[in-house]
């Protein structure tokens, strides 16, 4: 479907969002933190992938970022300004375990206390997510998520953190993308930990599933006010043309990108034509894991950002991935908001669903500070329309509880380092002022307003 039929059908001031629907924004801990040597913190594989050269663009790390462990307090009084109900931060583990199991580093666990009493004091809903990428190190010197082992320990982690926090907690995830955190991380090797090897990645995604299901009694022992899930990043695939091989590739990509990690969570098995696929690569499944696995979820996070078009390839998987659309973000994605209507629909279509919360979505736009002001108008418009494509959704009967704007402040992007800008407000890593970007003036008002009178910027 092109993209600009979305635009298309926003010319239309909209009648809002339903009450109740939560507005939020989203950081992760190793992307704005910093002070990674500081009060006990033990190091964790992005620090390590930091330190190896050529795996980050512009050779940048994460031990700055945006000092956001020092400034937290100040970041949270920006976050209230944009009149957002909720705040979606993550846990570092390694500040919580140096060692990631053992000895708790009772610093650590004091800084979150603090930061969801400051979250509390300013009204904002505490949205915890327990892993955002940033294993301790000592535990990838032992296996890592190869290991089964490290179920056991995110399990005792997850105790121990919901037991300090989990009485003023309102959502907790147990995991953000096991899709990057098993492909990117082990099998392409882009993210930490770098490792390239397919069959050690599907025996890793199977891991994160073991410990996701370890952890949700605990969570709900301990956080039994909060509602509790996981986050997925969903990738809706289009056959690059109405060829039969083309349609089979986009539905191979659409197995190996979202049923591989949603059926398992909703249907508590594997997809049946992967498992077959992937032959002798599939991973070990121990008594009672699938059905751990599809423990009910109070809700699950969906993060969005574009689609693929897929045409048919000779080599395994037999698909790729064919450049399509005219607008782009800075990241190269394909401006796609129709995307989110048609994973979202899908979604309710193909599973019994919980709740649904879009949990991050946005976009990186070259931006920059001149007079004071940073004017983004792509990412006003990227915003509008995917608001648009999202009620699209809940006009037919998807249940949507929130969104979360990706993210708060410019901060570090991963590989990419500090070359892309994702922010609501701008960051200036220089002096770490942070400037309210024009887009952040929008969602401000969009929120506001609860979505009424939303409309797509020409």
């Amino acid at each position: 479907m092109p993209a600009e039929r979305a635009t298309d059908t926003a010319t239309e001031p909209s009648g809002g969002f339903p009450p109740g629907f939560v507005w939020g924004v989203a950081t992760a801990a190793f992307q704005i933190e910093g002070a990674t040597h500081e009060d006990g913190r033990g190091p964790s594989i992005w620090d390590t992938f930091c330190a190896t050269p050529g795996r980050i663009e512009g050779g940048d790390t994460g031990e700055v970022a945006c000092d956001h462990f020092h400034r937290w307090e100040s970041d949270l009084d920006l976050i209230a300004s944009l009149n957002v109900q909720s705040y979606r931060f993550s846990v570092a583990w390694p500040r919580v375990f140096p060692e990631g199991r053992g000895q708790v580093n009772v610093k650590g666990l004091d800084f979150y206390d603090r930061l969801v009493d400051g979250m509390l004091e300013r009204g904002l809903q505490p949205n915890a997510t327990l892993y955002h990428w940033d294993l301790p190190q000592a535990l990838q010197d032992r296996g890592g998520w190869g290991s089964r082992d490290t179920a056991y320990a995110f399990a005792d982690y997850a105790e121990v953190v919901t037991k300090r926090l989990g009485d003023r907690l309102a959502f907790c995830a147990t995991f953000n993308e096991p899709w990057c955190i098993a492909i990117l991380g082990h099998a392409t090797g882009e993210h930490a930990p770098g490792l390239r090897d397919p069959q050690l990645a599907l025996r890793v995604a199977h891991h994160l599933y073991v410990a996701h299901g370890l952890a949700l009694p605990r969570l709900r022992a301990n956080a039994p006010g909060a509602e509790h899930g996981i986050v997925l990043n969903l990738t809706p695939s289009y056959p690059a043309s109405e060829a039969p091989e083309d349609e089979a590739a986009a539905a191979r990509f659409d197995g190996f990108f979202n049923r591989w990690f949603l059926d398992p969570l909703l249907k508590g098995s594997y997809p049946q034509d992967l498992w077959e696929g992937y032959g002798d690569a599939v991973p070990e499944i121990a008594a009672g894991d699938l059905e751990s696995f599809a423990q009910p979820l109070d809700f699950l996070g969906v993060n969005y950002y574009s689609r693929a078009v897929v045409a048919h390839d000779e080599a395994w998987p037999h698909f790729r991935n064919v450049p399509a659309g005219e607008a782009h973000t800075d990241m190269g994605w394909e401006v796609f908001p129709q995307g989110l209507t048609d994973l979202l629909v899908r979604l309710k279509r193909d599973y019994a669903l919980p709740p649904l919360y879009i949990t991050e979505n946005g976009a990186a736009y070259p931006d920059r500070l001149e007079g004071g002001r940073v004017h983004d108008p792509e990412r006003v418009r990227y915003y509008a329309l995917h608001l648009t494509a999202l009620q699209e959704a809940m006009r037919q009967g998807v249940d949507v509880r929130g969104y979360y704007a990706w993210s708060l402040m410019d901060n570090f992007e991963w590989a990419k380092g500090y070359s892309k800008r994702f922010g609501l407000f701008y960051v200036d890593y220089a002096t770490q002022e942070r400037v309210l970007k024009e887009s952040g003036a929008w969602y401000r008002e969009v929120v506001r307003a609860n979505g009424q009178g939303l409309e797509v910027p020409q």
